[in-house]
């Protein structure tokens, strides 16, 4: 008997049957006698559908009343699969965030968790009931209802793994665990059994859709193991954890494709620390986040900005910097355009020399060009042309050897 929280995502939940085959994937481990804690996403389409709603309305809606909205999402879905356990036999119960103990801060769309009580959880779960918890949402302390932003979820069901102390917690989603690259572009990529959280993070953070960046940083925070893998099939996934093993000449694990960034140049701002730091706080408080930053030289008392961010934060990014610049009495702000940000990781680059050789060489060898490029321990990232982007990382994944032998 086990502890176990399972994530379904939003295609593991996209209609009736599928609900149905989750919820006998549930009775499964509880007629063993698991304890089950199930966490869930809204259906797929769902959450996008009502965003589109309310832009249809407003361009720019009211946050706070957009988490009242993109909630909904995971309530229809508790509700639904609580309703097929019962029919299945299986006592269980449904719960919102809020129910679950999930507080966060305040700040609406994006939320952060600052701590999870659990709610009645552990009552629930000795009376033999399956609880259902909705992800991707909690309550501040003044019980205003927040969502958690892209990943939210998995976070969800990482943090209610934490505060159980669950004995496993599982991911599952539309992919059967990580891969060296995305097997949709990369046809001989290899399927991970393991891999090391610092690892897992830098993927994330790169492009791959498998988790998102916040989850992982709170899996590893708390030392929760999560297996991903799929709703669709009964194979193991990939097991993310604090030390994954791995054979030593393997400098890379693998690469990672982020299609979705766009580059923004600020120009004509003082040359001194006061203003970088200004335009950055005011994007940190307005929880944006920043990739892949340049300062030019400044010459005459001003300095260009050139920094990288989701595209879809764009928007609110250029009204950020606006302001900022607004108070500064100078300066400007615009697109430069779309990128895709192509990164390796490995925690063999560290004790490997020439890693960043092969990167640029297996670039060079496709005819792309990068601007942007940005380091760490385990990470290159580097800025391409989006049009280049499936050509440049099945380049890389070859010159890394990190396939199988045939595709």
């Amino acid at each position: 008997m086990a502890i176990i929280v399972q994530k379904y995502g939003g295609t593991s939940v996209a209609n009736v049957d599928r609900i149905r085959s989750v919820a006998a994937r549930v009775k499964t481990h509880w007629q063993r006698g698991d304890k089950m804690v199930v966490v869930v996403s809204a259906r797929s389409g769902v959450t996008n559908e009502l965003i589109g709603r309310a832009r249809a309305l407003s361009p720019f809606p009211d946050e706070r009343e957009m988490d009242m909205l993109l909630a909904v999402g995971e309530q229809e879905t508790i509700a639904l699969l609580s309703m097929a356990l019962h029919a299945l036999g299986v006592p269980a119960c449904s719960r919102t965030g809020a129910q679950a103990g999930i507080r966060t801060d305040a700040i609406h769309t994006r939320a952060r968790i600052a701590n999870v009580t659990g709610g009645d959880i552990a009552e629930r779960l000795a009376e033999g009931k399956v609880v259902i918890v909705a992800g991707f949402q909690g309550v501040t302390e003044n019980n205003e209802i927040t969502t958690l932003g892209r990943g939210g979820s998995d976070l969800t069901a990482i943090a209610v793994a934490a505060a159980i102390k669950a004995d496993l917690c599982q991911i599952y989603t539309d992919v059967d665990g990580v891969y060296t690259a995305d097997p949709r572009v990369v046809l001989n990529a290899r399927k991970l059994p393991e891999i090391a959280y610092d690892e897992m993070l830098e993927l994330a953070s790169s492009g791959s859709k498998v988790m998102q960046s916040r989850s992982v940083e709170f899996a590893q925070k708390y030392n929760v193991p999560f297996e991903v893998r799929s709703s669709f099939n009964n194979q193991p996934g990939t097991l993310v954890k604090a030390n994954a093993t791995s054979m030593e000449d393997a400098v890379v694990s693998g690469a990672a494709l982020d299609r979705s960034q766009t580059r923004v140049t600020v120009a004509d701002i003082p040359d001194n620390a006061a203003a970088v730091a200004g335009i950055f706080d005011a994007l940190g408080e307005a929880g944006l986040s920043v990739d892949m930053i340049i300062k030019n030289l400044g010459t005459s008392g001003r300095a260009n900005l050139t920094f990288s961010v989701n595209t879809d934060q764009y928007e609110q990014t250029e009204r950020v910097v606006g302001a900022v610049l607004r108070r500064l009495g100078s300066g400007t702000v615009r697109s430069a355009g779309q990128v895709a940000k192509l990164s390796v990781v490995g925690v063999g680059m560290i004790s490997h020399p020439g890693v960043a050789g092969t990167l640029f060489g297996a670039l060079a060898s496709v005819g792309v060009n990068c601007d942007l490029i940005t380091t760490s321990e385990i990470k290159i990232a580097v800025a391409i042309d989006p049009t280049k982007a499936d050509a440049a990382l099945r380049a890389v994944h070859d010159a890394f050897n990190m396939g199988t032998t045939t595709p």
